[in-house]
């Protein structure tokens, strides 16, 4: 397994998460080609997106088959900047690479929104450092191990 896998793998043991850390047959940089491999709905896929909030990240879990309304979050969180981040900004604050950045197992703790859409699934799947690797989650779990804000994000 890839080390950013493993760490995420030992994250979720740490959070006392049940989920197992599965790798899949081919990379899934975007939550349609991850869906297709696990045969699932792509709304069950919670794209894990970060932001540079005037240089602070904010990372945004959104439902795969919603796109962030950066207006919307901008007004929510009271910020005028909000900005998709580089790849690396991306690897700075999360040490994983884009399409596959999980919600966990980052340097330092990330403030992290979480898209009410995703609790209309029972399971929902979440990247695990690698765009090969996944696991299994619920919307509840994903709020309590990332200490994350229920928020409407999407359009």
């Amino acid at each position: 397994m890839h080390p950013n896998v493993v760490a995420v793998a030992e994250a979720l043991r740490a959070a006392g998460s049940a989920g197992e850390v599965r790798e899949l047959p081919a990379t899934a940089r975007t939550a349609a080609l991850a869906a297709e491999q696990l045969g699932v709905p792509v709304g069950a896929i919670a794209n894990s997106l970060l932001f540079d909030a005037a240089g602070s990240p904010l990372l945004i879990l959104t439902s795969g088959a919603h796109r962030v309304d950066t207006a919307r979050v901008m007004r929510l969180l009271g910020i005028t900047a909000l900005d998709r981040a580089d790849p690396e900004f991306v690897r700075r604050y999360t040490g994983q690479p884009i399409g596959g950045v999980a919600p966990i197992g980052h340097p330092a703790p990330i403030g992290t929104l979480v898209d009410v859409a995703l609790a209309g699934f029972a399971v929902v799947w979440a990247a695990a450092g690698h765009p090969a690797a996944v696991f299994p989650t619920t919307y509840d779990e994903l709020l309590r191990i990332t200490a994350g804000s229920a928020a409407e994000v999407g359009d």
